[in-house]
Formats: C-alpha cells, structure tokens, sequence
C-alpha cells in the first residue's frame, strides 16, 4: 500500500536479561550494527532516530521509555524508533535476512514482556516521532488493544484509520529485492556467537 501524505512509524521496546556488558547480551550488541545497515539497504526504509550522545543519525528528541521499564532495575533498553514507506516494507525487513536472525535469538537477550514488543502508527509526510510518541503510543497498544493510532502487522490500518490486509505477496517481493544488498551482513552476522 502506497500511503500518500504518510509514513508508517514503528517504535520497538524490550528489556535485556542482564545489563548492556553482560555476556549474555553480546550477541545482541554485536548484532545492531549489521541489522541498522540492513534497515538502510531495505526498500522502504525512510529514516531512524539516533541515539542522545551516540555518534550516528540524530535523535528524535530525548530517549524516553514505556512504563513497562519501572522495577527492571534498568534506567535503559533497547528499543528503536523508525520511519517507513509502508507496511509491506516494515514487514519485508522484519521477517527476513539480518532482522530475522536477530529475531530468532532474541530469547537469548531478551526478558519475555507482557507488553506488545513493538508498535505501528502513521505519521503526516512532513513530520517524524519522537521517542516520547513511540513510547506512549506502545502503552495504547498495551492498554486499548490494536486501533488506527496503534497497531500492528497482526491487525494493521490504513492512514484513514479503516482495518487494511497486508499484501503478502508484496512483501515477498521485497523480501527478493533485499536479499542482495543483505547478503554479506547476514552471512556476517551469522558467524557471531549468540
């Protein structure tokens, strides 16, 4: 679905099951590196927030997070806030090449939360969330159930706020048309130790 005058915003939030220099989450810091590239090289991918104080793309305002934080023991996590041209792009990305892999090890690095892990909204052409919208937005999802101003790819909207069907064979084609600009950060990432 082309989305004129919007873009699809994806804010994403989980916890660590130790802290960032654990061994048990190397495998998720050795990995973000190849699954930011992997995110630029993706058809559809428009942009992402930064980090405060990070070297890298800018933030997009101060890095706040969900509630779902308080009594982790941890003033930080991992989470992400990105902008896309679609859903079907969002989704190429997620569920194939270096994210999938990232995806099928997250058991090892990440507590299982009772919250959504991430959160789907649209957003005007002209304008990009900040980590504060992300993380409010995550909190609607948790506390309404999917609707228009958060979602996701489970049971996904349109712009116009109407429930849309994914094109899955959409997102297979993009998925081909990926794999190439992925195919040595996977065969990388797959060489690291979980």
């Amino acid at each position: 679905m082309k989305a004129a005058g919007h873009r699809l915003a994806m804010y994403n939030f989980g916890l660590h099951v130790g802290p960032c220099h654990a061994p048990e989450v190397q495998g998720f810091l050795q990995r973000e590196p190849a699954n930011f590239a992997a995110a630029e090289r993706a058809a559809g991918f428009v942009g992402r927030s930064g980090y405060p104080g990070e070297p890298g793309p800018g933030s997009w305002g101060p890095q706040v997070f969900p509630r779902f934080i308080l009594g982790s023991g941890f003033d930080s996590a991992p989470s992400s806030l990105s902008l896309w041209r679609d859903i079907e792009s969002l989704m190429a990305f997620t569920y194939a090449g270096v994210h999938a892999d990232a995806l099928q090890n997250a058991r090892n690095w990440n507590v299982k939360g009772y919250w959504p892990p991430l959160v789907l909204w649209w957003v005007e052409q002209d304008r990009s969330p900040d980590w504060r919208e992300g993380a409010a937005r995550l909190e609607q999802l948790h506390d309404d159930g999917p609707g228009p101003g958060a979602f996701t790819f489970k049971q996904a909207f349109d712009p116009d706020g109407r429930p849309y069907e994914i094109d899955r064979d959409r997102v297979k084609a993009l998925i081909v048309e990926n794999r190439p600009g992925q195919a040595e950060l996977l065969e990388a990432v797959r060489a690291m130790p979980v």
